[in-house]
């Protein structure tokens, strides 16, 4: 096979100044194999300098996928563009890529993982850059930080804020990659790929595309390759003439911690009653419990990570696993989304689809529900999930996060009240037994991910579930409309936050059965 090469030998391809894009979502379909030969060759020569690196969603992660941590080498690195960078616990370690970006030694951009798709379509039909709203009024929009995570990238803006026809607009203009680094499970002697392992397809195609319509090169890292004629074509999703090398890894995993479990992939069905499917009981499944009494019979719905990737299991636990259709913006439609170092792939999955059509689904608010979590929540109703300053690494950053939120008919925010809180769970409701370190509801978030204002103007339904009390998003700002059963509003809630908060006419309790530890008698709305 004249397309086979070695680890090493793709990571020569790359010249200095090369700009290379790199299909992943932490751990899933990450080329880690690629990356860690380009850290390597840069240890040995010095080689490359002064890269740029795009990622639509995280490379790798701190779970041992090392990712986008193998070339975040100062002089090898100079600037990184990503929906998402690897985060965790302060427990471990910060990542090599983060204090880089702390110590501004690079530029670094935290831009919507859906306009980064954008940007390489746009790059591959060789248009001048995506013209969107999505970002306006967050910290995305250069009227705030234009995505900058430091002072290198606020020096060289990547985004303006233009007007067209009549109104405002953000301009990312395109990005030509040199270089493409994209992951399959099995490779034919032509080159063509299929994914039949994979827990998802991203945005292989796209990137593959971008790379070759600029004279650029593809190289795929794969677990295997057969003879040609042996892939049914159904199964690639990249074909031989846009790939140029392969090399093979034959021990990639599947995700993070993940070696290979066929239900992800699509290529088994699990019994929905042999599913594990039950929460540990605590304050958080509450919180679940009471978002999931939001949807309604035949929804269709997106999730985040955090809380809000519970409410697929307590409808499962319930007894009705199938009553709504989940999409994640990884590509999985239907089934049941995986939780903690799987996230992002899911089970008994209907459809896996190409994440940049998933991101255009979100963007034009074509589902019925978004159910996410916070950092930060302040008195206009501003969300804050990408940046603590304090604790870098403990966020992510905004991944399609801006993008989900875009147009979102109804978006359900998910979150624990306060930071370390002692809290006291029974039958009868919660009783704070320990206040919290500090609350989560602040004067000014810092830094807007989501702009309650903008959904305000656009007619967006938007709510904030803890496990204290239930807030709605108003012209006023934010309204306490119900509370858990056992909290003193005055001493447990208004007490305990710095955010300007007013209180319904009348505030209804939270059912009594979402703090039961047995079945909550969850039942849905049929649709309208």
């Amino acid at each position: 096979m004249q397309k086979l090469i070695a680890a090493e030998r793709a990571a020569s391809l790359i010249k200095d100044g090369a700009i290379i894009t790199v299909s992943s979502s932490s751990g899933l379909g990450c080329p880690d194999a690629l990356l860690q030969a380009l850290g390597e060759r840069y240890r040995k020569e010095g080689k490359p300098r002064k890269i740029t690196s795009i990622h639509p969603i995280a490379a790798g992660d701190m779970y041992g996928i090392k990712g986008i941590d193998h070339i975040a080498q100062p002089g090898l690195l100079a600037r990184a563009i990503a929906g998402s960078y690897p985060s965790g616990p302060s427990s471990l370690p910060m990542p090599a890529i983060w204090r880089m970006i702390t110590e501004d030694e690079l530029a670094a951009y935290n831009l919507p993982s859906g306009v980064l798709f954008d940007m390489h379509r746009e790059a591959a039909r060789g248009g001048p850059g995506v013209l969107t709203e999505v970002g306006m009024d967050t910290y995305v929009d250069p009227k705030l930080e234009g995505g900058a995570m430091n002072n290198q990238a606020a020096a060289a803006p990547l985004v303006e804020r233009v007007q067209f026809t009549g109104k405002d607009w953000l301009f990312f203009p395109v990005i030509k990659p040199d270089l493409a680094f994209i992951r399959a499970t099995t490779a034919d002697t032509r080159g063509n790929l299929s994914y039949e392992h994979e827990g998802a397809v991203l945005g292989v195609l796209d990137q593959a595309l971008a790379a070759r319509n600029n004279r650029g090169v593809v190289v795929a890292q794969v677990k295997r390759v057969v003879e040609h004629g042996s892939l049914n074509a159904r199964q690639v999703h990249v074909p031989g003439h846009l790939v140029d090398y392969v090399v093979i890894d034959a021990k990639q995993k599947q995700t993070t911690q993940t070696d290979y479990d066929p239900a992800i992939s699509g290529e088994t069905r699990i019994p929905w009653h042999q599913m594990e499917t039950r929460l540990p009981h605590k304050v958080e499944k509450v919180i679940a419990r009471r978002a999931a009494m939001e949807l309604r019979q035949g929804d269709v719905a997106n999730l985040g990570f955090g809380i809000s990737a519970m409410v697929p299991y307590v409808l499962a636990e319930e007894g009705i696993p199938q009553a709504v259709t989940w999409v994640i913006e990884q590509g999985a439609a239907g089934g049941l989304p995986r939780l903690d170092f799987a996230f992002g792939c899911a089970a008994n999955a209907d459809a896996i689809i190409p994440s940049p059509s998933q991101f255009n689904f979100f963007q034009g608010g074509g589902f019925d529900a978004s159910f996410l979590s916070f950092l930060e929540v302040d008195s206009a109703g501003n969300v804050n999930v990408s940046k603590l300053a304090k604790r870098p690494y403990l966020t992510a950053g905004c991944g399609g996060f801006v993008d989900i939120v875009n147009k979102a008919r109804k978006i359900v925010f998910s979150g624990l009240f306060a930071a370390g809180a002692d809290l006291d769970l029974s039958p009868k409701g919660i009783r704070i037994a320990k206040p919290g370190k500090f609350t989560k509801f602040v004067p000014q978030v810092e830094q807007v991910s989501f702009a309650g204002r903008r959904a305000v103007q656009q007619g967006q339904e938007v709510l904030y579930i803890t496990e204290r009390c239930v807030m709605k998003l108003t012209a006023e700002g934010l309204v306490i409309t119900e509370k858990a059963p056992g909290i003193n509003l005055q001493e447990d809630v208004l007490q305990q936050m710095n955010a300007r908060v007013k209180l319904a006419d009348r505030i209804r309790e939270m059912p009594l059965s979402l703090f039961d530890e047995g079945l909550c008698g969850l039942t849905l709305k049929p649709d309208d």
